[in-house]
């Protein structure tokens, strides 16, 4: 069994004071020696964080001891270290980013868990709905499944004609994504534009993988962490994504190593050490580009940066915490 612990989690509910409960909670996450980003906002709570398994099981029941997240479900994974290289806790308007104007509180698509959504998504009545990122489904996503070639989920009203027909259909709509936060909104979203028959898997694709095995989802899916993808079928696994550079089935999904680019994209173990982790030759000619370790996850680089900074007291001092050693 592996030391550390990745923990994969949200939870609608309301926050009175977020910008009090950030600090409350960051100083949570310092006293347990917890990297990551977790997302405050007067909706809920939204986070993914690493950190040594006693510390991560202790974290976990801080936050069942709070009635406001005795609901909340953690995907818990297996690591060899820390996935994160620093630790952000933010107060932002919404736990993730649709300005869909729903609230899954009043309403969302039926919940299906794992082993129930397994067992549905062949029936030819059902169309599996992708509400993920393009980068994100390239990488990986459930056969037959409905992709949209959206940045973002703010973007979800601009694709929502690319399943219109599906309206009154007697079809049933299920909707994924990676842990099932998207979900919530957008089988919401649908809903209020008068889809019927919606349903969400429960727990996303991480869930899926962990509790019924992850069959039929192709190739890898996409974490936001240093791991960048992970797999998840364990039953019959397929690649369904090429490498960028030379064509070659692969999974790898690294970020291209010139910071002016950045873009997410699939490059094979050969070609990543062949052009030094970037897309194009254009990108291998920048100034700036950054060494190449063959992971493809770069983290932003503060000067000094440790993982008290961010926080303060609500008197504005700030705190020394003893932090404990790894």
């Amino acid at each position: 069994m592996k030391p550390y612990r990745v923990l994969l989690y949200y939870i609608y509910s309301p926050i009175e004071n977020p910008e009090q409960y950030r600090e409350e909670h960051h100083l949570l996450c310092l006293q347990l020696n917890l990297l990551g980003r977790i997302i405050v906002a007067p909706e809920g709570l939204n986070g993914t964080v690493s950190g040594l398994t006693a510390d991560c099981e202790a974290y976990m029941a801080a936050l069942h001891a709070d009635p406001r997240f005795a609901g909340i479900e953690f995907k818990v994974d297996e690591a060899d270290g820390h996935t994160f290289q620093k630790l952000h806790v933010r107060v932002k308007a919404e736990i993730v980013h649709s300005e869909l104007g729903v609230n899954p509180l009043r309403q969302t698509g039926i919940h299906l868990e794992p082993e129930e959504f397994r067992q549905l998504k062949n029936d030819p009545d059902v169309v599996l709905v992708d509400m993920r990122s393009n980068y994100e489904h390239e990488v990986g996503k459930f056969k037959g499944a409905i992709t949209f070639d959206m940045e973002n989920l703010r973007e979800l009203p601009e694709h929502v004609a690319e399943i219109e027909h599906l309206k009154n259909s007697g079809k049933k709509i299920v909707t994924y994504c990676t842990g099932g936060i998207k979900c919530e909104k957008a089988s919401a979203y649908l809903l209020a534009q008068g889809f019927e028959n919606v349903y969400q898997l429960h727990g996303g694709i991480i869930k899926y993988g962990m509790e019924a095995g992850g069959e039929d989802f192709d190739g890898e899916c996409y974490v936001f962490d240093n791991r960048v993808t992970v797999p998840v079928n364990h039953i019959n696994p397929a690649i369904v994504s090429t490498c960028y550079r030379c064509g070659t089935p692969t999974s790898r999904m690294i970020n291209c190593a010139s910071p002016l680019c950045n873009n997410h994209i699939t490059l094979c173990e050969n070609c990543g050490h062949e052009h030094g982790g970037t897309c194009t030759d254009d990108c291998k000619q920048d100034p700036n580009i950054r060494a190449y370790d063959g992971t493809g996850y770069y983290g932003k680089q503060t000067q000094s940066y440790s993982p008290i900074q961010g926080y303060k007291s609500r008197q504005g001092q700030r705190v020394e915490v003893a932090l404990g050693s790894e």
